[in-house]
């Protein structure tokens, strides 16, 4: 009987690979229990699935739980959705996305406002549609304020013109992250 089981097919998976595929189905649909409403609605998923979970958030019994947990697997396993994993987990780390990007930004102003004209043009390579005379004046002001020891107003702006700029460009800040500063 075991003669009929060919490891070399392309097809073939070891029960060991496919229990651990059906824990990691059963893991992301525990996830998405834990999920609230809002963040449930970001999800783009099957009515079913959906109609499931939010039955599993109203369960207090551990058994129902256990089955309907379950359930959500099966029922995810039949939807083939590739995108579902990766949608989850960008709702799980939207607070560490927003923090890297955060930093990614605060290390432009910093680059920007050390390395003068250098800076500067590092950053309109990145973003072409920003005012060079604009962040130049922002840029004078701050130094100016940081010599004078005045509050950091421009220092500020600086930031906030930098994170419009970024805001407005189409989604090329996730191909050239290595290239920040």
């Amino acid at each position: 009987m075991t003669d009929n089981i060919n490891p070399e097919d392309d097809d073939w998976i070891s029960k060991t690979q496919r229990k651990k595929e059906c824990d990691e189905v059963l893991e992301l649909g525990e996830k998405m229990i834990a999920l609230n409403h809002e963040e449930l609605s970001q999800i783009n998923m099957d009515d079913e699935l959906r109609h499931a979970i939010e039955e599993a958030q109203r369960i207090k019994s551990h058994s129902a739980l256990k089955r309907q947990k379950h359930f959500i697997a099966k029922v995810m396993r039949g939807l083939d959705d590739e995108t579902l994993p990766a949608q989850v987990e960008r709702i799980l780390h939207k607070h560490d996305i927003y923090n890297a990007d955060f930093k990614r930004l605060e290390k432009w102003r910093d680059s920007v406002i050390e390395n003068g004209d250098r800076g500067i043009n590092d950053f309109l390579e990145q973003y072409p549609q920003a005012d060079r005379s604009h962040l130049r004046q922002l840029v004078r002001n701050a130094v100016k304020e940081k010599k004078n020891n005045k509050p950091p107003t421009a220092y500020r702006q600086i930031f906030k013109y930098i994170r419009e700029v970024v805001d407005e460009s189409p989604d090329i800040t996730s191909a050239n992250t290595e290239n920040d500063y």
